[in-house]
This record gives structure tokens, sequence and C-alpha cells, in this order.
């Protein structure tokens, strides 16, 4: 087993739905980027709830895009050890200090915990806090989650109605 770490929060001001994680898989943790597998659907669910490409965009643009659309990331453990990237295989895991970070947040509404273990850790470490927002467990976008896309992207629209999408600027000509 080794011992992994998740990365900082990605957040402004004008987070209004943040999405949380368990801990990032291998190949996120080696690229030092959320969602880095290429079997993960996570980029193109979202893609789909805020009508952009995030696929075809690179890394930082990703996230720029997600805060302009009110959409936050972050992962519900700091730190553990795991063999692999399965959650289940977490052990002694310490959380990320959420209190902290929704306190950071004023605009938040909605919490939405991308699989199982995210809203089973996550809930624990909100505490009475869950109580003020609006709670969404999403089908994981983890490849080992093997629940068909198109049932996936029905439940990942739920995030849509909390957040503020960005128009793309108009031609002004």
């Amino acid at each position: 087993m080794s011992h992994k770490r998740s990365f900082p929060p990605v957040t402004n001001a004008d987070t209004r739905t943040l999405i949380l994680g368990s801990l990032p898989g291998d190949v996120s943790l080696a690229q030092s980027q959320y969602y880095a597998h290429p079997q993960n659907r996570f980029w193109m669910l979202v893609a789909e709830v805020i009508n952009v490409d995030l696929v075809a965009l690179p890394y930082q643009a990703r996230l720029d895009t997600l805060l302009k659309n009110g959409i936050g990331l972050w992962d519900v453990v700091a730190e553990a050890t795991r063999t692999g990237s399965l959650d289940s295989n977490i052990r002694g895991h310490v959380h990320n200090d959420l209190i902290s970070l929704l306190n950071t947040l004023p605009k938040l509404r909605t919490i939405a915990f991308n699989g199982g273990t995210a809203e089973r850790l996550g809930l624990k470490a909100l505490k009475e806090k869950a109580d003020d927002y609006q709670l969404i467990r999403l089908p994981s976008s983890s490849p080992a989650y093997t629940r068909p896309y198109a049932e996936k992207l029905i439940q990942w629209h739920s995030i849509r109605s909390g957040l503020t999408i960005a128009v793309p600027d108009q031609d002004k000509s």
C-alpha cells in the first residue's frame, strides 16, 4: 500500500456547486490533475451539463471553465493509504477540512458527491453543516462503476439547476 494525498480545492467566491470525489486515482495523481484517467467520464459528464466541450480543452482551461460556471472541485479524503485506485482499498484516511472550505464559499448551495464512497465519507466530514446545503449523490464517473453512461448523465444533469451557466462570448460584428 502506498500513501496518497488529494489535490488542493478548485473553488472561488462564486462557487455555487461543489463536486466532491473520494481520493484521486493513480493516473490522476501521476499527472497532478483531477479525473485524468482517460476512461473516467467526469469531464464528459460535466461538459454535457454545462454545454462546453471540456474534453477538448487543456487542463487549466477546464478548471477555469468550471469556475466560470459556478462549479468547484475537491476530494473528501485528504490522505490515505491505498493500493491501486479503487475506493474500496482506501485505508487509514484523514478527511479534508470541508467545514473550513465551506466557510469561504458564500454562494455555495449544492454539494454533489461523485460516488457512494465520497458521499459516505463526506457526510461524516460535513457533520451538522450538511443540513445547510442541497446534497446530491451522483453515480461515480469512474470506469469501475459500470453503470451505462446515459444513465449516469441523467443523474449528473441534476446539478445543472444550481449553476450559473456561462454563456460563450458572442461575435459582436
